[in-house]
């Protein structure tokens, strides 16, 4: 990524950039999404448990919190749990009556998902299933399940398949919603060996494709770096 310019004319480098997106997505954070006790409880708990740090930002989370907040979905499915921190900021947010079901492939992190669940008052509003994804998607559709809002945030190659199932679990007007889709700018790259970019490029072909999606790429810059999520809408 080639040097930019300051408002004042000066030439950022790639790490004075970096330096202040992280400034302008914490003060945005600090006004429009603070932490509470819950919340960096959560976080403290899975630094604890040694999860990988790779949870959404707070401006995310209450990304995530807003859009909730917007659709009134009654049920929501999130692929991808981590510690539960996604979890909170959505559940906070239901509607009455409103239940989450979110997947987790990693026992251990299951595990530190309910208790940060629990301990957040949420886990009667989450229906937390531990398994492989794609175990459990089938089982979904077989209870005849459909979602409001699905929030995709797992194992990257299997992006394409995690898109069909959030189509067959889907209804006319559900919100799909796709992170990690910009990784630092490589999904341009149709040569890129990293199964991570080929799984999301796949994804976007098959939004692009299908008739029954409206889709667009929100990218962001902060505490996260260079990324973005991908938004869509079924419409059929």
């Amino acid at each position: 990524m080639a040097p930019t310019k300051s408002g004042s004319g000066r030439v950022l480098s790639r790490k004075r950039k970096e330096r202040l997106w992280t400034e302008v997505d914490r003060y945005f954070g600090n006004l429009l999404a603070p932490s509470d006790a819950q919340l960096e409880a959560v976080l403290a708990a899975n630094r604890a448990a040694e999860l990988p740090a790779i949870d959404v930002s707070p401006l995310q989370g209450k990304f995530l919190h807003v859009l909730v907040q917007m659709t009134r979905p009654q049920r929501v499915l999130e692929i991808g749990t981590l510690g539960g921190y996604s979890t909170i900021w959505m559940a906070r947010a239901l509607p009455e009556g409103g239940r989450i079901v979110t997947l987790e492939f990693n026992p251990k992190h299951a595990e530190v998902a309910r208790r940060n669940l629990e301990k957040a008052g949420l886990l009667d509003r989450v229906d937390l299933r531990v398994g492989r994804a794609l175990d459990s998607l089938p089982v979904l559709s077989s209870e005849a399940d459909r979602f409001d809002l699905i929030f995709i945030d797992a194992d990257k190659p299997s992006n394409p398949q995690y898109l069909e199932w959030a189509l067959k679990l889907s209804q006319p007007g559900s919100t799909i919603v796709v992170d990690n889709v910009v990784r630092d700018g490589k999904v341009i790259d149709p040569e890129s060996a990293e199964p991570d970019i080929q799984g999301t490029r796949r994804m976007f072909e098959m939004m692009a494709a299908d008739p029954r999606l409206s889709a667009t790429v929100v990218q962001n810059v902060g505490v996260k770096g260079y990324d973005g999520f991908a938004l869509a809408v079924v419409l059929r």
